[in-house]
């Protein structure tokens, strides 16, 4: 496949797992008239871009609280889901509770840079009700994480835009006791931003505010 290569006039816009929020948050910049170019990021080093501003902005999901990175309001929500394969007991549900999890092999922080708090938004380390939450695969490639489940080695508790990139013997059920994930646009704090990329950001702002 060959390499996106971004369009100047565009914004560079981080994303992991579904591009279609990376879609949701360019409609709601519309009023702006700039268009975006989705580029995925890494999700062992999911800063790098916006640090050395190689990427304008990225989408995160789940608060931060890294003092060189500011973030927008939040301008959308995406439900919590368990990831499991067709064939799991879980995956007839359509949706389950936080508490059905324990005692599933779940997924540890990827390896890398991303910092424990946000993992523990994740897939926290017990349930509402104290229940511990196994976390014992680890790795930071979404591909390798399908591939176990499929092979019913694992689940993961995520987000329920991975339906977007699940294949057909995946199923991403959802999860109706944990609250959505707040997502927010993130760019290096101490930059200022370039003019389209701010024109980009307020209109998404001001959309998501109305």
């Amino acid at each position: 496949m060959p390499e996106t290569v971004p369009d100047p006039a565009a914004v560079r816009l981080g994303y992991h797992g579904s591009p279609k929020v990376a879609d949701t948050l360019t409609r709601l910049a519309a009023a702006s008239g700039v268009p975006a170019t989705p580029l995925p990021y890494d999700i062992t080093a999911p800063f790098d871009g916006i640090r050395t501003r190689t990427l304008d902005l990225m989408i995160v999901k789940f608060a931060l609280r890294e003092s060189d990175i500011a973030l927008s309001r939040v301008l959308s929500q995406d439900p919590r889901a368990v990831v499991v394969a067709a064939t799991h007991p879980l995956a007839a549900h359509s949706a389950v509770s936080v508490e059905d999890l324990a005692g599933l092999d779940l997924f540890g922080k990827p390896p890398g840079t991303l910092p424990d708090y946000v993992w523990d938004e994740v897939v926290p380390p017990h349930t509402p009700k104290g229940r511990p939450l196994t976390r014992t695969h680890v790795t930071g490639d979404i591909a390798a994480m399908m591939k176990l489940i499929a092979h019913g080695e694992a689940a993961h508790l995520s987000l329920l835009s991975l339906a977007d990139v699940a294949p057909p013997h995946i199923r991403v059920v959802p999860v109706h006791d944990l609250p959505p994930a707040p997502v927010t646009l993130a760019w290096a704090r101490g930059h200022a931003l370039p003019g389209h990329v701010q024109r980009y950001l307020t209109a998404a702002e001001q959309e998501a505010s109305r």
